[in-house]
């Protein structure tokens, strides 16, 4: 209850936010039905008191709409005056459709625009941890058809409630005013049908949040399929992944199937109420017709009226199955933007400048229950290369995203400079640090925009060095539209060697406080590895460098490197010093040093 009910203020703010249309579209929505419903109004005063032979026994409103029209002499002389004033009305009552319509679908978009942005933006913000968690198709789902559901609902069925109400509200003072007995036969199964609409609905949201969660599962597969679609191939998994979608595919059928056997009952009882409905008032209508105490223009009226509300009431079970749709997905929906952003320092400190100096002191994460980084500690003095060796797993990729706050500290303290990160905001941390990763992303842009993208507006000049220190120049310069080819989504046009390249490049332009090389040189030979190490060695004094490499031969020009194991710091000095000592460092260097043919 305490969840539907959140869900609907959800709803009610998004209207609010727009009240002003929605107002003036439910204005429009009074207006057009009063307007419905005296349509039938005229030919039934006709009927009664201009044409009929006892006028005197037609209801107060009937008179009074024949004299509005100028007398019942008037109007049985001049038949054409109704017909006209039927035609005025009717032109009116679309008129009103037409605005209902433009103000509803104007504020619902209004409404669409600003809730995709507001959800991207929170993404944008979300902790790493919850993104690891979620996954990027379900996600997709939530930004995407769960949105279009909302604003659907927002724009057509929020108006079609509304209308359903009005159809059902508007013309009770009419039909009491025309004829009581006959109002009382015409509201009989009123609440039978809506409380039936009303269990209906309750089914059809239960079935509608399985088939939105298979249907984000579904999603979810195609997105991993498509990203991973070399891997698939590389290893013959067609097949597999073929039957891994056929599977979700038939569970997301048999749960939108099960929703059009809901409908189909639903409209087959509720098509059976509304018949009877209107058989009662078509059965005591005709009684108290031949009976002589209801008139043919009362009798038409009815007829016509309980048509008219009754059909909107049968929808009502559609339309409340919207709803259910509409509460599932801003459900689902508000759990993403529920979920908390990163957190920033109430009052940010923002050096100046930032000289490169790097302190870990007693530094534990805990991923769950497994420890990552047991007691880190180490200083970088400023402009120092320093490298981090250690088997996978043992934290080194671990320190970066703690550098860069994707993860935060569960004890201990990180400093730049003399200044505690988490005192800093992280766009600002992130924007002095430039981290080339083991496989980095390039966009789906010109290869010149990729390497600006953090700098834009930059100029060709910054861009063309940039990739010679990266050694990328030349290979660019052999592409048929140099800098302003445009490489495939991921930068899969480009080679592994050349993506990393790119990125290397993108990361000199920003000019950091502190480069880390995250084994970005994995993909290179060993002769453009030399190179883009003897470039960043002229760039010494510049920034920090931190180098993470299972190449050793990369690590030999650093000023120091740490030897990480466990989560813990176990060997530290120079490359020329490490190769001497028991240790890690010395038993890998033999090992590539064997494979290799060489030693230090």
């Amino acid at each position: 209850m305490a969840e539907t009910t959140g869900q609907f203020s959800a709803i009610w703010r998004l209207v609010t936010s727009e009240r002003r249309r929605y107002v003036l579209a439910f204005g429009a929505l009074l207006v057009g039905t009063l307007l419905i419903y005296l349509i039938p109004l005229v030919p039934q005063a006709v009927l009664d008191v201009a044409l009929g032979s006892e006028p005197e026994k037609a209801s107060g409103i009937s008179r009074t709409v024949i004299d509005w029209m100028g007398g019942p002499q008037l109007v049985a002389d001049q038949l054409w005056i109704p017909g006209l004033l039927i035609g005025v009305i009717a032109i009116c009552a679309g008129t009103c459709v037409h605005f209902r319509q433009r103000f509803a679908a104007i504020a619902a978009q209004n409404i669409a625009v600003k809730l995709r942005s507001r959800i991207y933006d929170h993404v944008q913000r979300l902790p790493c941890r919850t993104m690891e968690r979620q996954e990027s198709g379900d996600l997709l789902q939530r930004c995407t058809s769960d949105v279009d559901t909302v604003v659907l609902f927002l724009s057509e069925q929020m108006m079609m409630i509304g209308r359903a109400t009005a159809m059902i509200l508007v013309p009770l003072p009419l039909l009491f005013a025309i004829d009581w007995r006959m109002s009382l036969v015409s509201m009989t199964l009123m609440t039978p049908i809506a409380m039936f609409s009303f269990i209906f609905f309750k089914r059809m949201r239960e079935n509608f949040l399985e088939k939105d969660r298979a249907e984000g599962r579904l999603t979810a597969t195609v997105n991993e399929n498509l990203n991973g679609i070399r891997v698939v191939r590389s290893f013959a998994r067609q097949s597999f992944e073929e039957e891994r979608f056929d599977d979700r595919n038939a569970t997301h059928r048999d749960l939108d199937n099960r929703l059009y056997v809901l409908m189909s009952r639903f409209w087959s009882l509720s098509d059976l109420l509304c018949f009877a409905q209107q058989g009662l008032v078509l059965g005591f209508g005709l009684w108290w017709l031949t009976q002589g105490s209801l008139e043919v223009g009362a009798f038409y009226f009815f007829i016509s009226a309980v048509s008219m509300f009754l059909w909107p009431v049968r929808m009502s079970g559609r339309i409340l199955a919207e709803l259910g749709k509409a509460l599932v997905a801003i459900g689902r929906i508000s759990e993403i933007l529920d979920k908390p952003v990163e957190s920033e320092p109430e009052h940010p400190v923002e050096p100046e400048q930032l000289d490169g100096s790097l302190t870990f002191e007693g530094v534990h994460l805990n991923h769950g229950d497994l420890p990552v980084l047991a007691g880190m500690d180490f200083t970088i003095a400023p402009g120092e290369t320093v490298a981090l060796v250690g088997p996978a797993g043992s934290g080194k990729t671990t320190i970066v995203d703690l550098l860069l706050r994707l993860h935060d500290v569960d004890e201990g303290r990180i400093l730049l400079g003399d200044v505690p990160i988490d005192r800093m905001r992280r766009d600002f941390i992130r924007s002095r640090i430039a981290v080339v990763m083991q496989q980095p992303f390039l966009y789906s842009r010109s290869i010149g925009d990729n390497i600006a993208i953090t700098q834009p507006g930059l100029e060709q000049d910054a861009i063309e060095t940039a990739a010679i220190e990266a050694c990328i120049h030349e290979s660019i310069r052999t592409f048929d539209q140099g800098y302003e080819t445009v490489v495939g989504e991921r930068g899969l046009t480009l080679s592994g060697g050349q993506r990393q390249r790119v990125a290397i490049a993108r990361a000199l332009v920003q000019r950091p406080s502190i480069l880390v090389l995250d084994d970005a040189l994995s993909a290179v030979d060993t002769h453009t590895e030399a190179d883009i190490l003897e470039a960043i060695e002229r760039r010494r004094g510049r920034h920090t460098t931190i180098l993470i490499a299972h190449r050793l031969s990369t690590l030999q020009k650093a000023d120091r490197v740490l030897v990480i194991e466990e989560g813990r710091i176990t060997q530290e000095g120079r490359h020329a010093d490490l190769i001497r000592q028991d240790g890690l460092y010395r038993r890998i260097w033999a090992i590539q040093g064997g494979r290799e043919g060489g030693a230090a």
